[in-house]
């Protein structure tokens, strides 16, 4: 091994960032699994039932070589129903979607601004696409649209792609879509929306943050399936010219496997429980409010959405307060940079389906001892 990883797993110890892989432990204060479907019994019929019916485990290739399967076109089009979407676009993770997406529709004539705390599969994508692109301050609608009428004075031609999160992961709050899609439609620009984490909680139906948006020719949505829908995929929601442009120029899609059908059954079966079963957003958003009002208790800054961060600043605070938690039985999880911005080290706290109010109510109480010992 090159002198140079061990270095670097040096410095990372010694800033107390360095990470390792840990089981599953007591309640979940750390997942995705928002509306608790990862083990729902109607994701393992969908699944027996799929293989019933002679689903193939494995695509066998890339989708424009023989990977195409008839559940990779079901979901597709029922997610574009589903959505109000002119078409829909699978690809196995959401990271790959959201890489492919700035990888590719962006051109060298266009220009990217995106919030600074936006995902690192954007950051990723930028980095291999060809339009130059700018971080503007986290949720300033008007920042961005200053960066795109400054572009515009200094020449630029091209179309104006405006990147956003609807629900921040790490800080669990909301941008503002309205003044945004505003924005777009002034300046003939693309808004990018990616629904990861509002994905199943909000919306009709779990449509998301943007539903009131969707099928407008200048907006794209991105909705992950691994997080509330309790599967793994990601689906680019999308006007179909934009669909056709990524099947034949998006290196991330071309070049890749596709997805496992028996996923794709999967996933399509997760936005039916959406409409069959709006109680689960119901009790999760119940939830919510219930931790508000109990963190709320005793310092902690809540969000009004089921992600809520407890900044600490330090990394090794962060560290040693997520190990007394999970020695006390609740899997909650620090957050350091390069994650989040150096000096904002923190608790992630996620509240899902998987808890109740007593597993709330008890982590409360021993976070609070826990913050007094800070």
């Amino acid at each position: 091994m090159p002198q140079f990883h061990h270095d670097d797993l040096a410095k990372l110890r010694a800033a107390d960032r360095f990470r390792s892989l840990r089981p599953r432990m007591g309640h979940d204060f750390a997942s995705n699994d928002y509306l608790g479907l990862a083990d729902a019994p109607r994701l393992r019929a969908a699944v027996a039932d799929a293989l019933a019916r002679g689903v193939a485990v494995g695509s066998g290739g890339s989708r424009l070589l023989r990977g195409n399967d008839p559940e990779h076109e079901a979901l597709e089009a029922e997610a574009a129903r589903h959505f109000g979407s002119e078409s829909a676009m699978f690809f196995a993770t959401g990271f790959a979607a959201n890489q492919a997406l700035f990888a590719t529709l962006p051109q060298p004539q266009d220009l990217v601004v995106h919030d600074a705390r936006i995902h690192a599969s954007a950051h990723d994508g930028m980095r291999l696409g060809r339009a130059p692109h700018i971080a503007v301050a986290h949720n300033d609608a008007d920042a961005m649209e200053t960066a795109v009428r400054r572009w515009r004075l200094e020449g630029g031609t091209g179309t104006p792609w405006i990147a956003v999160e609807s629900l921040y992961s790490m800080d669990g709050d909301i941008a503002p879509l309205d003044d945004l899609a505003e924005i777009a439609r002034r300046h003939e620009a693309m808004l990018l929306i990616d629904e990861a984490h509002a994905t199943g909680v909000f919306g009709p139906q779990g449509r998301g943050l943007a539903h009131h948006l969707h099928g407008r020719k200048d907006v794209v949505t991105l909705h992950t399936c691994g997080k509330a829908l309790g599967v793994e995929g990601g689906l680019l929601c999308l006007p179909a010219h934009l669909r056709d442009f990524l099947i034949n120029r998006g290196r991330g899609f071309v070049f890749s496997t596709a997805p496992s059908p028996l996923i794709a059954a999967a996933v399509r079966e997760a936005l039916r429980i959406l409409v069959d079963e709006p109680q689960r957003q119901a009790a999760l958003a119940a939830l919510v409010d219930h931790a508000g009002v109990r963190l709320a208790g005793i310092g902690a800054a809540t969000t009004g959405t089921q992600i809520i961060p407890v900044i600490l600043g330090a990394d090794g605070l962060a560290v040693s307060r997520a190990a007394a938690l999970q020695a006390a039985g609740f899997d909650v999880r620090a957050i350091r940079p390069p994650t989040v911005a150096p000096g904002t080290a923190r608790l992630r706290l996620s509240i899902t389906l998987n808890v109740d109010a007593n597993a709330i109510d008890e982590l409360t109480r021993t976070l609070a001892a826990e913050l007094e010992m800070a």
